[in-house]
């Protein structure tokens, strides 16, 4: 396994020959455009390629093109290939306007925006295939078996196939840690082991240079954004409360108006749209299904989708969980929720001030009693607006369990920024695409489970 210092040196270059890439796209399109380099048109470009570069750049590092390792798939460069590419050009365009490089021809941009992810591409498999399989990574896995039986299959990707993992207890003598410690790569540490035991592998561990993870538990969590100050000659750290500070609410309610106003005027025609097309598929349903949720505080309010089930859909089990293949979803439903269109009249609650744009997915009453329960810490993610998306959404699986979920969504309470919700928004293009985001459950025995997935439509 790499160590930090090898990582940044394969980030760095993994973003330089991305950027060459994009002047490797321009350059080409200028050939290939004028089969050669006109010169006014020329030196327009250049002009604008400082901005090209750091627009580039931008993206990059938003949507983490830079992040390539053995678990990496084609169709995951692909997509966020593809999107950072899409909004590249958007603002390449942009600039050439707003600097007035109206030399700047836009054909060459619109051939140099095929040509970036081709490269782009081309390089990230080469890369993928001369570095994967170089080094077998050795995990030192220290857990109860309960915990650590999922985190065994996520570890052994079918592109980490030379990865081995040694389990072992938390209760084992730290002598023993100590030599499998310098059998290993790496150590993950889950979030059953005491704070004075975890501390002491942490020790071990850094003494014998090795880079551990530590699945963080609600403690870990509190102290993250702890400040620390000097009381007398103690030091003292403090921790605050869950929630955002006034200004931080402010900011985030005008970005939220004025960003769904403005959404909700583009797409009305396609709000029409659907509205349409789920009224042709059954005339005597209705085409906004309402629910009630629970927003911050702990406060009720209705929830607006388009409906993707039959009406009715749980009239006679009660609340249960949406599956893989559920024979409840309509035609239309099973496009809307695979493109998560069925959320777009939640832009309304946003404007009533219900929901945010960004924020924990909001949750009925009767899940939250029983996951409150199973998880003492879930009524934090109540701190704050719940959201159209969310950290646990683009971070997350589907598929992701409750506990692994709130963990996400506790980080980003605890670490917001209008800056994480702005990522956390451009993010989301990618969970559109990614069909692992929007499925069931696998069986429809797991309907009763509430530690796993998306919560069907009530009527």
């Amino acid at each position: 396994m790499p160590n930090s210092s090898e990582l940044k040196s394969h980030k760095s270059f993994i973003i330089f020959v991305d950027l060459l890439c994009i002047l490797a796209a321009y350059v080409s399109a200028f050939y290939i455009r004028y089969l050669g380099f006109p010169q006014r048109n020329w030196e327009s470009f250049i002009s604008l390629l400082p901005w090209i570069l750091l627009i580039g750049l931008f993206f990059i590092a938003v949507y983490e093109l830079y992040a390539l390792d053995r678990k990496t798939t084609f169709w995951d460069i692909l997509v966020k290939v593809v999107i950072a590419v899409i909004f590249m050009a958007f603002l390449t365009m942009a600039a050439s306007y707003l600097f007035r490089q109206f030399a700047m021809p836009r054909s060459v941009i619109l051939i140099a925006t095929i040509f970036i992810p081709i490269f782009l591409l081309i390089f990230k498999m080469l890369y993928l295939k001369l570095t994967r399989g170089n080094i077998v990574g050795k995990v030192l896995l220290i857990g109860d078996d309960q915990n650590t039986q999922k985190l065994i299959s996520k570890i052994k990707h079918p592109m980490l196939k030379g990865t081995r993992v040694k389990h072992i207890q938390p209760n084992t003598t730290i002598e023993k840690v100590d030599q499998y410690l310098q059998q290993v790569d790496y150590v993950v540490l889950c979030p059953d082991i005491s704070k004075e035991t975890k501390s002491q592998i942490i020790y071990h561990a850094m003494e014998s240079n090795k880079v551990v993870y530590v699945i963080p538990s609600l403690y870990d969590l509190l102290l993250h954004r702890a400040s620390v100050s000097p009381l007398d000659d103690t030091l003292v750290m403090t921790v605050k409360p869950f929630g955002l500070t006034f200004d931080q609410v402010m900011i985030k309610r005008i970005f939220d108006l004025v960003s769904a106003a403005i959404i909700l005027l583009l797409i009305s025609p396609l709000l029409f749209l659907l509205a349409i097309i789920v009224k042709l598929e059954d005339s005597k349903g209705s085409i906004i299904y309402k629910q009630e949720r629970y927003g911050k505080n702990n406060k009720p309010f209705t929830i607006y989708k388009f409906r993707s089930m039959i009406e009715g859909a749980e009239s006679k089990t009660g609340p249960v969980l949406a599956i893989e293949n559920d024979d409840r979803i309509t035609k239309v439903g099973k496009f809307m929720r695979a493109t998560r269109l069925d959320e777009l009249p939640q832009l309304f609650n946003v404007l009533k001030g219900d929901m945010s744009l960004v924020g924990p997915r909001p949750e009925r009453g009767f899940f939250i009693k029983q996951l409150t329960k199973e998880f003492y810490h879930y009524g934090y993610r109540n701190t704050v607006q719940p959201g159209i998306t969310g950290y646990a959404q683009i971070m997350g699986k589907y598929s992701t369990e409750v506990e692994d979920k709130l963990r996400f969504d506790l980080y980003y309470i605890r670490n917001y920024s209008f800056w994480l919700d702005i990522v956390i928004l451009l993010k989301t293009f990618i969970v559109l695409l990614d069909k692992t985001k929007a499925e069931g459950t696998e069986d429809k025995n797991d309907k009763k489970k509430l530690s796993s997935k998306k919560i069907g439509e009530v009527k």
